[in-house]
C-alpha cells in the first residue's frame, strides 16, 4: 500500500466548503469534470478530449514540493455537497504576486461558489501576496464577473491559447491588491 504524501499547503475553511490540497483519490472526479468540454474550453491548459495519463500527472505535480502551483480542490462534503467542485489554484509569480486559476463543475455553475471559492483564497492570501492577478477569455462573462465581485480591478485585454480551442483567445487581466 502506497502512502500519501502530506502536502504542506494550507487548508482554507468556509462556511459551505473546504479549500484542501488535492490527493490521489480526487483524479476520477477530477478527470470526469475536466473531460467536459463546457470546462476544458474555459481554461487554458485542459485539452479535449484528456489524453490517458494526464489527470494522474497533473495531481501528482499538485502534490509535489517543487511545484509552482497551488491546486486547492473545493470540497463540499462539510456541508453535505460533492467532494470536488472545482479546483482553484495559485502559480507563483516574481515581486511577490501570483495568478488565480479556477474552475467549477458545470452543475455547480451559478450558484456563487466560484466566487467564494476567489474570496475565501484573496482573504486567506496563503502565499502572502502583494498582488494577485487572473485572466478571463472574454467569451466568458460570468468568470469576469466572479473576479469583479472579488474586487479585482481591470487591468486591460491580452490574449492567451486554449488547447481544447487549439485557438488564441482574446483575454482580460485583473489584479487585487491584498
Amino acid at each position: 500500500m502506497e502512502m500519501e504524501k502530506i502536502v504542506t499547503q494550507n487548508v482554507i475553511e468556509t462556511e459551505r466548503f473546504v479549500l484542501r490540497p488535492l490527493r490521489r483519490s480526487d483524479k476520477g472526479l477530477i478527470e470526469m469534470y475536466t473531460s467536459d468540454l463546457r470546462v476544458a474550453r474555459n481554461t487554458q491548459s485542459i485539452p479535449h478530449p484528456i489524453p490517458p495519463g494526464m489527470t494522474e500527472a497533473f495531481v501528482s505535480r499538485a502534490m509535489g514540493d517543487e511545484r509552482e502551483e497551488d491546486v486547492w480542490a473545493m470540497d463540499g462534503l462539510k456541508s453535505g455537497g460533492a467532494e470536488i467542485m472545482g479546483l482553484i489554484s495559485l502559480t507563483r509569480m516574481d515581486r511577490n504576486q501570483s495568478e488565480v486559476g479556477y474552475w467549477v463543475a458545470p452543475h455547480f455553475w451559478n450558484t456563487g461558489l466560484a466566487s467564494d471559492a476567489v474570496q475565501a483564497l484573496v482573504d486567506a492570501n496563503p502565499m502572502d501576496n502583494a498582488t494577485m492577478f487572473a485572466s478571463v477569455f472574454q467569451d466568458n462573462p460570468a468568470s469576469a464577473r466572479v473576479l469583479t465581485h472579488c474586487g479585482f480591478e481591470y487591468l486591460g485585454d491580452a490574449e492567451g491559447f486554449s488547447v481544447a480551442r487549439d485557438a488564441t483567445v482574446p483575454t482580460w487581466t485583473y489584479s487585487r491588491k491584498l
